[in-house]
C-alpha cells in the first residue's frame, strides 16, 4: 500500500505517510523537488516496514537514493530523526538540524547516552512506582535500534535561511515540543513547515525532561505567539493533515493548555505526586502503555512547573524523598 499523497501539497511536493507502531499511526515526511534531485524532510522512524515503504515510494516515483541531495530535520524525536542516518548512508546527503536537537539525540541514543537513567530517576522523585522503573528503561533502550545510525549533522539555527525547492526558507526557533525544534517559513508563499509544533486535531506533547530548558510550557506558548504573527495559508505538520487556519488552530491549542492548567490546579487542594496527578488526568489512556505513560508523565510535570512559575502551585520533598505538589 502506498502511503503518499497523489495530489501532493503543491509544487511537486510528495507527502509520504511513514508508518509508526504507535497510536499516531504515521508521521508525515516530505519530498521536495530540486533542480537536480530532492530534499527530504523528517524521514520517519526506522522500522522494517518503514524501510520497505521508502524503497517502494522511491522506486515508484523514479527517485534514486543518490538523488536525495539534502535531509532536513525539524526536531530530534525518533519518529522524525530515526531514518536520517539510514538515508544519509545511502544518499551521502548532508543532514540539517539544530545543535540543540543533535545534543538531545546524543543524550538519548548516542554511545554515551545518559537519558535512560536520568528519566526514570526524575519520574521516581515524582512518584513513579519503583517496580515500573525497569520497564521504563527497557522502553527507552528499545528506541536505539530505531534511530541508528544517528546522522552526521550540519548545524542550522533560527535566523538562518535554508534553500529548499529552489527557494530561501526562514529558519525559526520554536521551542517547547522538543529541544532544538525548528520551523521553516516561506514568506512569499505564506507556507510553513511546522514539524510537531502545531498539529491538526491533536495537541502537541509538551514534556519536561532531564536536561531540558526550564519553563518548557511558557517557552512553547511564547513560540505559538510568534507563529501566530506570521501570515500562513498552508502549514505542513509532522502528523495528520495540513493546516489551513493556522491562527485558529493556535488559539485552540492555547485554550487547551489553559483548561489543563486549571484542571491540575483544582486537583491540588491536597498534596499529590506528579504521578498521582498524571493518573487522575490520563487514567486509562496510559494504563498498560509505557510509551503513553512517558508522554503523559512529562506533560504533567511541564504543567505543574508552569503552575509553580505562576505562583499557583508549590512543591516539597517529603521524608520519603518523593516530591508532592499543592496549590500555591
Amino acid at each position: 500500500m502506498m502511503h503518499t499523497d497523489e495530489g501532493r501539497p503543491d509544487g511537486g511536493w510528495i507527502r509520504v505517510r511513514v508508518p509508526l507502531p504507535f497510536s499516531l499511526k504515521y508521521v508525515n515526511a516530505y519530498l521536495v523537488p530540486e533542480r537536480d534531485g530532492w530534499t527530504l524532510v523528517d524521514p520517519g522512524l526506522r522500522t522494517p516496514e518503514a524501510e520497505r515503504l521508502w524503497r517502494e515510494v522511491l522506486e515508484r516515483s523514479g527517485i534514486g537514493f543518490r538523488e536525495i541531495r539534502a535531509i532536513v530535520l525539524t526536531h530530534p524525536h525518533p519518529d522524525h530523526i530515526g531514518l536520517a542516518g539510514w538515508f544519509q548512508e545511502r544518499s551521502r546527503a548532508p543532514v540539517y538540524m539544530s545543535g540543540r536537537a543533535h545534543a538531545y539525540a546524543m543524550r538519548l541514543w548516542g554511545p554515551e547516552r545518559t537519558f535512560t537513567d536520568e528519566l526514570p530517576a526524575l519520574y521516581r522523585e515524582h512518584g513513579l512506582p519503583r517496580e515500573m522503573e525497569e520497564a521504563l528503561r527497557d522502553h527507552l533502550e528499545g528506541f536505539v535500534a530505531m534511530v541508528s545510525p544517528l546522522p552526521e549533522p550540519v548545524f542550522i539555527q533560527g535566523g538562518d535561511r535554508l534553500e529548499v525547492g529552489g527557494k530561501g526558507w526562514e529558519i525559526l526557533d520554536t521551542p517547547g515540543h522538543a529541544d532544538g525544534h525548528l520551523c521553516f517559513y516561506l514568506r512569499e508563499e505564506r507556507r510553513l513547515l511546522c514539524g510537531d509544533q502545531v498539529l491538526n486535531g491533536i495537541t502537541p506533547n509538551i514534556s519536561l525532561v532531564p536536561g531540558g530548558e526550564p519553563g518548557v510550557l511558557a517557552r512553547y506558548l511564547d513560540s505559538l505567539a510568534s507563529l501566530e504573527k506570521l501570515e500562513v495559508e498552508l502549514a505542513l505538520p509532522g502528523h495528520r493533515d495540513p493546516i489551513r487556519d493556522m491562527r485558529g488552530r493556535i488559539g485552540e491549542i492555547r485554550e487547551h493548555h489553559v483548561r489543563r492548567l486549571e484542571a491540575m490546579e483544582a486537583m491540588l487542594e491536597t498534596p499529590l505526586t506528579a504521578f498521582e496527578v498524571c493518573m487522575q488526568l490520563f487514567g486509562g489512556r496510559v494504563n498498560g502503555s509505557m510509551h503513553h505513560l512517558r508522554f503523559a508523565m512529562s506533560e504533567t510535570l511541564a504543567h505543574l512547573e508552569h503552575l509553580a512559575r505562576e505562583g499557583r502551585a508549590a512543591s516539597a520533598r517529603g521524608a520519603d524523598d518523593i516530591v508532592r505538589w499543592k496549590r500555591g
